[in-house]
């Protein structure tokens, strides 16, 4: 049932095909925004889509490389053309990779890079002059607990949601310094329960292996023992996306179950 903490608001979502997105995305709907979904898994975000328009949310699917300036543009100059302006931009698509740092080859470190940095920084370079025409915004960038504390064999991964978090709070304080109407956080997720998984370390999958026991790790290495579920990152980005959370700005959200205390 829509509650209307964003409603009336119009919102992007990378990375909303599934997982953490797809959740962003889905919560987002059932409070009132309009959400355009982005991914470049198209039947997945077309299944999502539908999936929250069935649910009696409004919602729409875009092919999006967030790689890519073009293609960023032409994102936001089509939601503000169909809805008449951008309010909230969840800056969610993201891949982990793992492998040695003597043995990872420098075309998978920048794609870590192009993917889940030079991605938010296109997001938040577009979004913000439209939030700023829509009379006001809030960008919410995906960071990761990796973005807190390091972790072996994910420095790469580290590199990237590190550079999240402090981007995340140099555009806050400009955008503060020149009174531009947009806030900016970032979220940083412990152990959820996402298909990110199963791509962290493909060839170990594609071998038949379950190399990652998510539950597992979950119950040893989160305080609570308890494995996240994309609703709990949803509602913290809900949160953020709404005018509950005016006066927070260029901070971090951390969901994680105590995993970094």
């Amino acid at each position: 049932m829509t509650m209307g903490r964003v409603a009336g608001k119009v919102a992007i979502v990378t990375g909303a095909a599934s997982g953490i997105g797809r959740g962003c995305g889905e919560r987002l709907a059932e409070e009132g925004a309009v959400v355009i979904l982005t991914d470049i898994q198209e039947d997945l975000g077309r299944e999502t889509a539908a999936a929250i328009q069935a649910n009696g949310g409004k919602a729409e699917f875009l092919a999006h490389d967030v790689t890519d300036e073009a293609a960023w543009q032409g994102v936001v100059e089509q939601v503000v053309a169909r809805h008449g302006g951008l309010n909230i931009l969840v800056n969610n698509a993201g891949i982990g990779i793992a492998c040695s740092i003597v043995e990872m080859p420098l075309s998978e470190w920048q794609r870590q890079q192009a993917i889940n940095l030079d991605g938010v920084f296109l997001g938040i370079k577009h979004a913000i002059p439209a939030m700023c025409e829509s009379g006001g915004g809030s960008i919410i960038n995906m960071s990761s607990v990796a973005g807190l504390k390091g972790s072996a064999n994910l420095a790469a991964y580290n590199a990237t949601k590190g550079g999240v978090r402090l981007l995340t709070k140099g555009v806050a304080l400009e955008c503060g310094q020149k009174r531009w109407p947009v806030r900016v956080n970032s979220v940083h997720p412990g152990i959820i329960d996402t298909p990110i998984w199963t791509k962290i370390n493909p060839e170990a999958f594609a071998a038949g292996e379950n190399a990652i026991d998510v539950e597992a790790m979950a119950e040893t290495g989160v305080p609570t023992g308890q494995l996240g579920l994309p609703l709990d990152i949803a509602n913290g980005v809900l949160f953020l996306a709404s005018d509950e959370s005016r006066y927070i700005t260029g901070t971090e959200l951390v969901i994680d179950g105590g995993l970094s205390a």
